[in-house]
């Protein structure tokens, strides 16, 4: 049994490259044959798939120095209502020559697949899902995918709808003349003086057949398929359960006389409120499954359908995916940003709260990033196009969303497992109960076993296994994605709420990354502002990060800074420069005491600004001490916040950084840090990472995400803070995209919610079973005379789906435990036309 695959190589160049592939390919065990054409770059490799697989020949063609093209897609999966059919949808891909991997959630209704396009088109992944028993969403005409999907679930909830209630109109008087009866035996009485029991018997046939056959032929339709692929399903059990009770049913009203006396019960009301139970059971799991999944609604209604671009000195009004990078887009008050761009003309304040979770417009103008999916409100300008379609922030963000929605998490490990072998140890268990009670029943076993046996069909159906995971997934990671926050995968999530220290890195993280002027002291007579002048005209020179603090610090006060008639940098020392005629000098306490001046009486202060971590500098004016200035790069709003709210929540806060140990350990004070890593280089944050996991700890780190990405990757779980326009940052597993250090307890009190939500869900679903199953076997019966009726097991087998996917729909109200801020801009802008 061999295959054969075709593999979309690049790279190659010449023939020699040619026979580099083909040599590396033949050379893998369990390859037969290698060919390689060069001008359509491809491979076709014949294999024995029981020694090696497509992986491995990727494996090699990389490993050669070539690239091995693989292509991803998702497709909309219509039809899937329990885990077992998404075992069913996974492994029907899974077979398809050249798929790589596929992965299918419930929730989501989608499949995504890794597969290599030489070997498989889409068109064949759709119609392996479909003979699988399932339908795939095809996209229409000028509709996008929100749009999609959207009418694809009202879709889904109409004709459920519609199916409820056509079964009600038939099920409820069936349940009628068939209870009341039973219970009440006067009615019992009048009802047996006008009719026969076997024209009463006819009556009932006449209501549940329509229902058997209508509404319920969806159940033999999906049922048969997954029995015909040996892996029976929910829709299995129903078909099974429903099937027995209607059709001994039948056969007691064609052929009475074949059974003993008393024993010719029928049970037409059990199959037909079975089945509307559970098509009622379908419809509220629709509704629920349509808004578990509205913050991804969300982030698909903020992309822009139409940019007002400008081309030839005209506005033209395309759609958002035609306009391309370097187009001058025209933004008016209230409208959607459509792509990433760069401010040209024109100002305005921009509403990036869904992008960034930030909730106060920011000031935009000349120069200033915009970002698609961002709201403008009051101003009008014009921008250029520097990142279209995929490559846009939003764009980035709903994939990041869709793909941490999309994966499992380690948890959902036991479920699958479990799922693997449910319905068939359900369908043993059905089994040995019809015979146990055949055999122990006494007059009235055929009644007991039939009941038991589709008590037992319906209450076990593995709806909620399928659905505790992932509609939790689902529902955290959206809600995170409004608050700024994104999970990579469902491991990242679940990774999170198990960190015990959180590692910090100092520079752009706890700290602003940018140094500012934070004390001028002067002494005797000179004049604050008179020396601030001075010294930042000298400095003015300088490139240095504390010279641009400075004269950062003057321009904001407003001083004029003319240009220094002398300029000399005196190395190891400071400078010197002749501004306005005078001499200024700047440097350490060692330039001071070189040039005869002594700071002692800077001393009491030279302390207390060393022992806060700045760093102390002076200045001399026309050979004079003239005051002691300090730089620091400040801490962040936030991060004192930030820190308090992780000691809370019983982790301890450790924070690497490459400063000297006294400025790092006055910054750990400050904040209440618990453990100070300093004068570490910038390649030794991993080290320090490590040295904390050597602990036995569990290590969270919370870096830029560019200069920290090997402590990033070492970590268990790493924090990168960006921006709302850096979100693909590869090596960590959630980006906190406000830049505030208050997302990272928002980050992990949300983990731990959504794991506890998922542990709760995934309890009900396995105890819910553990429990019911044997109660509708009729093990309660010989001690308590308690039977598990067919109805209520298909209202218990209901409500637990919409159990799982209301208790997952709580997250929705998730309250951050610090809530972020930005302080409004310090400067009004006002808004000026375009």
């Amino acid at each position: 049994m061999t295959k054969t695959i075709e593999l979309d190589v690049g790279g190659m160049t010449c023939a020699a490259c040619v026979g580099r592939v083909e040599r590396g390919l033949k050379k893998v065990d369990g390859v037969l044959g290698a060919s390689v054409n060069l001008a359509t770059e491809r491979a076709s490799v014949t294999f024995d798939p029981a020694v090696t697989g497509p992986e491995a020949l990727i494996a090699r063609v990389q490993d050669t120095g070539y690239e091995a093209r693989t292509a991803e897609t998702e497709l909309s999966v219509q039809g899937m209502t329990c885990a077992a059919c998404v075992g069913r949808v996974e492994r029907a891909l899974n077979k398809v020559d050249g798929v790589l991997g596929a992965s299918v959630n419930l929730a989501t209704e989608r499949a995504s697949v890794r597969y290599l396009p030489g070997s498989v088109t889409v068109g064949q992944l759709k119609a392996a899902v479909r003979d699988a028993g399932y339908e795939v969403l095809d996209s229409g005409a000028g509709l996008d995918r929100s749009d999609l999907e959207r009418e694809a679930r009202q879709k889904e909830i109409a004709e459920l709808r519609r199916a409820v209630t056509f079964s009600a109109v038939f099920a409820v008087p069936l349940l009628l003349l068939a209870m009341v009866p039973m219970l009440y035996m006067p009615a019992h009485m009048w009802l047996m003086d006008r009719v026969s029991q076997g024209t009463l018997n006819w009556i009932m046939l006449l209501l549940a057949a329509p229902v058997q056959f209508g509404p319920g032929r969806r159940f033999y339709r999906l049922g048969w398929a997954a029995m015909k692929h040996r892996s029976p399903d929910m829709n299995s059990l129903v078909m099974i359960g429903t099937s027995a009770a209607f059709f001994y049913s039948l056969l007691v009203t064609l052929a009475p006389g074949l059974f003993p006396d008393g024993t010719a019960h029928v049970y037409y009301e059990a199959s037909a409120v079975v089945i509307t139970l559970i098509l009622l059971g379908k419809y509220f799991e629709a509704i629920a499954k349509g808004r578990s999944s509205e913050a991804m609604k969300k982030l698909l209604s903020l992309q822009a359908k139409t940019a007002r671009v400008v081309r030839g000195g005209q506005e033209l009004e395309l759609p958002a995916d035609e306009v391309l990078i370097g187009d001058l887009i025209s933004v008016r008050p209230g409208e959607k940003i459509p792509v990433d761009g760069e401010v040209i003309s024109g100002a305005s304040f921009v509403d990036e709260s869904m992008i960034t979770g930030e909730p106060i417009p920011v000031a935009k103008q000349t120069g200033a990033p915009v970002v698609g999916g961002t709201i403008n409100q009051n101003g009008a300008f014009q921008f250029r196009a520097t990142k279209v379609g995929a490559d846009t922030a939003l764009a980035q963000i709903i994939k990041l969303v869709e793909t941490a929605q999309g994966s499992k998490p380690p948890i959902q490990g036991l479920a699958d497992k479990v799922v693997a072998v449910f319905v068939p140890v359900v369908l043993v268990i059905a089994a040995l109960t019809f015979l146990i009670w055949m055999l122990f029943g006494g007059p009235q076993a055929m009644s007991f076993a039939l009941v038991n046996m589709v008590a037992v069909l319906i209450i076990a159906c593995p709806c909620a296994m399928g659905l505790a995971t992932p509609t939790s997934i689902m529902v955290g990671t959206g809600k995170a994605a409004e608050l700024g926050v994104l999970f990579r995968s469902g491991a990242a999530l679940e990774g999170l709420q198990g960190v015990q220290v959180v590692a910090v890195d100092k520079t752009g993280t706890l700290t602003k990354g940018k140094p500012e002027l934070t004390d001028l002291i002067t002494a005797g007579r000179f004049d604050r502002t008179e020396v601030l002048h001075l010294v930042a005209a000298a400095e003015e020179q300088s490139e240095h990060p504390i010279a641009r603090a400075i004269v950062d610090a003057a321009r904001r006060e407003g001083l004029n800074l003319p240009t220094p008639e002398h300029f000399e940098a005196v190395p190891g020392f400071g400078l010197e420069a002749r501004v306005d005629g005078r001499l200024v000098q700047v440097g350490a306490d060692r330039y001071m005491t070189k040039l005869g001046l002594n700071v002692e009486a800077f001393a009491a202060q030279a302390e207390r600004l060393g022992d806060e971590g700045k760093s102390p500098l002076y200045a001399a004016v026309d050979g004079q001490l003239a005051g002691i200035i300090a730089v620091a790069d400040p801490i962040k709003d936030g991060s004192p916040e930030a820190v308090q709210a992780l000691h809370r929540m019983g982790l301890k806060v450790a924070m690497i950084t490459g400063d000297n140990a006294r400025t790092a350990q006055a910054i750990a004070r400050q904040l209440g840090i618990d453990e100070v890593l300093a004068e570490v280089l910038p390649s030794g944050k991993s080290e320090s990472v490590t040295a904390l996991q050597a602990k036995g700890q569990k290590v969270a780190f919370v870096g830029d995400g560019i200069n920290d990405a090997p402590a990033l990757a070492q970590a268990d779980v790493g924090l990168a803070i960006g921006t709302g326009t850096d979100v693909a940052v590869e090596t960590a597993d959630v980006i906190l995209m406000s830049g505030d250090l208050r997302g990272v307890p928002n980050a992990v009190a949300l983990s731990r919610t959504t794991l506890s939500n998922i542990r709760f869900n995934l309890f009900w679903a396995f105890a819910y079973n553990i429990v019911l199953i044997p109660v509708a076997a009729g093990l309660l019966y010989p001690a308590f005379g308690w039977l598990l009726s067919p109805v209520l097991a298909a209202a218990a087998m209901g409500l637990s789906s919409v159990f799982v996917l209301s208790n997952a729909l709580r997250l929705r109200g998730f309250r951050p435990p610090v809530p972020a801020a930005r302080p409004a801009p310090s400067a009004p802008l006002t808004p000026r036309p375009a």
